[in-house]
């Protein structure tokens, strides 16, 4: 097991786990009357801003309680120590959480355009292309699909992992280390990155277009599969009925999230369009795609053993649209 993971894990799970915003959304009475509870984790702008303003939330058969986290590393750390039952998370940090011993699995899957996953810098910065990051400071979070789009940028671009300096940073810590010039670059995902641009705060030098797949999970512990089953089913099947919706109301759905999250509405919307997500069933393409990130992780070091992802997908929840 590599060093840095069994460190990372042990940092995540006190600063993530810590950071977390709980928000119990059900009652004791529900409690009392035995209701199932779903345990779902979130990320800022995630499924529970897609949920409330698509009115997804409405009729539920269960209660849940919810907990938004900064990033998929502290997310996926959650899933680990059974904190949450389930949570979106990128493809990169799936592989890094599952190389680490957490026991999930993708129980659905969807694509988006990988534009907003990038490599930002500041509106002034000399750098144009990858191959200038060479001796230079990415601020991104260790595991993440930023620094997953870092790895294959510099790659891609004929230079090696040691070539640049990653310092893992938190996206808000990231942000600031960009702006105040004490980093050269900042690798993010959206919507930080639609933020970054519409504050000119900072440009994308590099984007996940052609370098990522574009996928990204709903996860779930095995413990919850084997008892909420029915649970998550209908969960994903809410949200993905909720991503239509949001397509077909493109500006009420914006407005709604610009709200939610607290970004500007145009922000908001910038990061919804580009994105263009679309759940899709967990097929063979889906499963190579994955495979062909936990290769790429192990080419760079990042894990030590070979990962067959065959077995971290259950292909046995639905989605219909």
């Amino acid at each position: 097991m590599n060093p840095h993971l069994n460190r990372s894990r042990r940092q995540l799970l006190a600063s993530g786990l810590a950071a977390a915003v709980a928000v119990p959304v059900f009652s004791l009475q529900a409690r009392a009357q035995g209701r199932p509870v779903l345990k779902a984790g979130d990320q800022k702008g995630g499924l529970r801003a897609l949920l409330e303003a698509a009115g997804g939330l409405e009729g539920l058969g269960y209660d849940i309680q919810w907990s938004e986290f900064p990033a998929a590393a502290p997310l996926a750390e959650a899933l680990n120590a059974a904190a949450v039952d389930s949570g979106p998370i990128g493809d990169a940090p799936l592989i890094f959480a599952l190389a680490a011993g957490t026991r999930v699995k993708a129980i659905g899957a969807n694509r988006s355009d990988s534009y907003g996953t990038a490599v930002l810098v500041r509106p002034d910065s000399p750098l144009k292309t990858a191959a200038d990051l060479k001796g230079k400071s990415i601020a991104t979070n260790r595991g993440s699909i930023g620094h997953y789009v870092t790895l294959k940028a510099i790659t891609a671009a004929g230079l090696k992992p040691e070539e640049v300096n990653i310092r893992f940073l938190a996206p808000a810590d990231a942000k600031l280390a960009l702006t105040q010039g004490s980093v050269d670059a900042w690798a993010t995902w959206e919507p930080y990155t639609a933020l970054a641009e519409v504050s000119r705060h900072a440009r994308v030098l590099v984007s996940g277009r052609g370098l990522l797949p574009g996928l990204s999970y709903l996860a779930a512990t095995d413990a919850a599969i084997a008892a909420k089953r029915p649970v998550l089913q209908d969960f994903l099947q809410r949200v993905v009925k909720a991503q239509l919706w949001s397509y077909r109301n493109v500006d009420a759905y914006s407005a709604a999230l610009a709200r939610i999250i607290g970004i500007p509405p145009e922000a908001a919307k910038l990061q919804f369009e580009r994105r263009q997500q679309k759940w899709v069933p967990i097929d063979a393409q889906v499963i190579a795609d994955q495979q062909g990130t936990a290769d790429f992780y192990r080419q760079v070091g990042l894990i030590r053993q070979p990962l067959d992802v065959k077995g971290t997908f259950d292909t046995g929840f639905g989605v219909t649209g």
